[in-house]
């Protein structure tokens, strides 16, 4: 080797040195920062005209990655969010039970007022009794107007959460849209674009928390991502997610669905409907958890309606009418074993027995709310007790229910109500489940991908001592190549 050449290679080694140790305090001072990734100078051998090595060069910086475990991350991050979603949901409509010790539920405000019936028909000519009847009833509505009114307003949150989850999506599409082609035009002029990748990364991460994707790596750095349905969401450029929000919803009203690019992603006409990722979360909310609950508190007040219903006592055959609870659409009742969207909001105390409202209150014990042909005591006996016998008998009668609302369609009403309660604390318990093992599988790819493509602090250090010893190899072949060239040219001399 000439001393030309070797003092190449002593002068290469030293620049290949100084890149390391850049790279590696780069490495050192990323350790703690989300999402980076260990950074490696790429080195390649110098070859002489000759055909002789003549030292390194830097060819490049490489970056640490595995495909397969980010795909998981993504993967799973996107179920963990939906989950979170929906369980934080139910946990909103659980608020419809409470603590059990409470009895705010409608199971329990049903076993109030059959217990003030029971009394009442103890001594049916007292008249507290018979207002504690009465309160108990209209408690019984009441409940059941604010539960469906918390319901839609659970429904009306996730609509504006769903506005504000779309939103997040277009800004990272644009975002993601700035860093690919800053990773495209770096990958073509070999400038060093591993902090961009990493941010792309951590774009793609918080774009999989709103929605469920995938993404296919193409050449140049260039990705395309879709929808886990298959939707494009990205291909050289943003796709547009839109979505009309809902104001006001009320049990009837239908949420808006979300297109991709124009195609829809959810709701009856989804043609490839998104199955993870925050948005699907709400939707499944929205749509699905909250009106099938709604669904089951519109049975309990037309199953209230239909056991308090007054008949025809004079033989003249008329209908069943609505006696001590009724609705906007009474006399007449609902009905039988069809759901009415929105009775639970609707169901309120007959006015013709409530004094607050002009009425009278031995109506309750007596009938005829519906008119004199429906008095069951004309002769207004002070310790007639058959009619609230009758309601109490009403509460165990079985009766036929709508069939989708995802419990027993031939149920009594005390056991359809409890059955209600069941069905909400289920299924909060199992999405509380699914979502404690979603979050120790987003966690441990998490902490394998970070052992995997992440900063060891104690290698880096390592590496910076190997890097140390390598510089002053070269340098001490740089000394060497000095001293002969100073012993040849004093020998010229």
């Amino acid at each position: 080797m000439s001393l030309s050449v070797a003092l190449r290679v002593a002068q290469s080694a030293l620049a290949a040195r100084q890149s390391e140790t850049a790279t590696t305090s780069r490495n050192i001072a990323g350790a703690s920062q989300a999402g980076y990734s260990r950074k490696s100078v790429l080195l390649s051998t110098l070859v002489t005209d000759s055909g002789q090595s003549g030292g390194v060069k830097v060819a490049g910086i490489g970056r640490t990655t595995n495909s397969a475990l980010y795909s998981t991350l993504l993967t799973s991050t996107s179920v963990a969010s939906g989950q979170d979603a929906v369980l934080s949901g139910l946990q909103r409509l659980e608020e419809t039970i409470g603590d059990t010790k409470l009895e705010t539920s409608p199971a329990a405000y049903l076993g109030s007022l059959q217990t003030a019936l029971q009394s009442y028909a103890s001594d049916p000519a007292d008249p507290i009794l018979a207002q504690s009847a009465l309160s108990a009833a209209r408690n019984m509505a009441t409940n059941l107007n604010e539960a469906s009114d918390l319901v839609q307003s659970v429904r009306s949150d996730a609509d504006a959460d769903i506005s504000t989850s779309v939103d997040n999506i277009n800004a990272l599409l644009s975002q993601l849209e700035d860093l690919n082609s800053i990773i495209v035009k770096g990958t073509q002029n070999g400038a060093d674009i591993t902090d961009a990748l990493d941010t792309r990364d951590q774009v793609l991460l918080s774009l999989s928390e709103e929605i469920g994707i995938t993404t296919l790596n193409r050449e140049d750095g260039d990705i395309v991502v879709y929808t886990d349905s298959g939707v494009t969401l990205f291909e050289t450029t943003a796709r547009d997610v839109s979505f009309v929000p809902t104001s006001t919803y009320q049990a009837a009203t239908v949420g808006n669905a979300i297109y991709v690019d124009g195609v829809p992603v959810t709701g009856e006409d989804a043609i490839m409907p998104i199955s993870s990722g925050k948005l699907f979360g709400l939707t499944e909310l929205r749509d699905k958890d909250a009106t099938t609950y709604q669904s089951q508190l519109d049975e309990i007040a037309r199953g209230l309606i239909e056991a308090f219903a007054e008949s025809d006592q004079s033989g003249g055959g008329g209908p069943d009418q609505a006696g001590l609870f009724t609705y906007s659409g009474g006399p007449g009742l609902p009905p039988a074993s069809t759901l009415i969207t929105g009775l639970a909001s609707d169901i309120q105390i007959n006015v013709s027995v409530d004094p607050d409202q002009g009425g009278n209150i031995d109506l309750l014990r007596d009938g005829g709310m519906a008119g004199a042909a429906y008095d069951y005591n004309p002769g207004d006996l002070a310790a007639y007790s058959d009619r609230l016998q009758e309601y109490l008998s009403a509460f165990d009668e079985p009766r036929v229910f709508d069939a989708g609302v995802q419990l027993d369609a031939t149920d009594t009403l005390t056991g359809f109500a409890a059955s209600s309660v069941s069905w909400l604390e289920a299924a909060r318990k199992s999405a509380d489940s699914d979502m404690e093992v979603q979050t120790v599988i987003v966690e441990r790819t998490a902490q394998s991908l970070s052992n995997a493509t992440g900063v060891n602090i104690d290698e880096e250090m390592t590496l910076l001592l190997d890097i140390e010893r390598g510089y002053s190899a070269a340098a001490k072949l740089i000394a060497a190549v000095d001293e002969m060239l100073d012993d040849l040219f004093s020998t010229i001399r």
